[in-house]
């Protein structure tokens, strides 16, 4: 079946710019810190924690390495999805005259995901490495019902405010 939405650049504007940076410079920092601290760690290294932030799995160190490239992949996915809005999946009929605040606001989402995702692997990068030095850490036994709460809450932001945009 051919897409007959409208084909429609929507350009980049100061927010879309700041959380791209952001993005880049998470990942950055991710890992100039993963090859900064590598030599340092010990030979194995926790790779899985329970729901209370306890180690109960361990992995050669070089396992510090996966999340950061997975990171950079995702990343670059969803940044190249991006570019493709009138590829998005809607909850309304686009037409010429809703595609671009529907693109602005897809591609919006879409942006602020990929910051949260690069956030998500460069906290987790950070938690296995100080956990490897013997760090404890506050947000551990958090985490999950954060990422939980946050999971189930953006939906149903994002749902409240595409009806309401699409009312206007």
């Amino acid at each position: 079946m051919k897409n007959k939405r409208p084909k429609l650049k929507i350009p980049f504007d100061t927010f879309d710019i700041i959380i791209e940076c952001v993005s880049i410079a998470l990942l950055f920092v991710m890992w100039l810190y993963v090859i900064k601290v590598y030599s340092s760690l010990s030979e194995t290294v926790a790779s899985h924690f329970n729901v209370r932030g306890e180690a109960n799995n361990y992995s050669r160190k070089s396992i510090v390495f996966i999340i950061p490239t997975i990171a950079i992949f995702l990343y670059a996915l969803l940044f190249i999805i991006n570019k493709f809005p009138h590829l998005h999946n809607y909850m309304v009929n686009i037409t010429l005259d809703n595609a671009y605040k529907n693109y602005r606001f897809s591609t919006r989402i879409l942006r602020v995901v990929n910051f949260i995702c690069v956030s998500l692997m460069a906290y987790i990068t950070y938690y296995i490495i100080e956990s490897a030095k013997g760090q404890e850490m506050p947000l551990g036994s958090l985490f999950m019902p954060l990422v939980i709460g946050f999971s189930i809450l953006l939906p149903v932001v994002i749902l409240l405010y595409q009806r309401k945009l699409n009312k206007e």
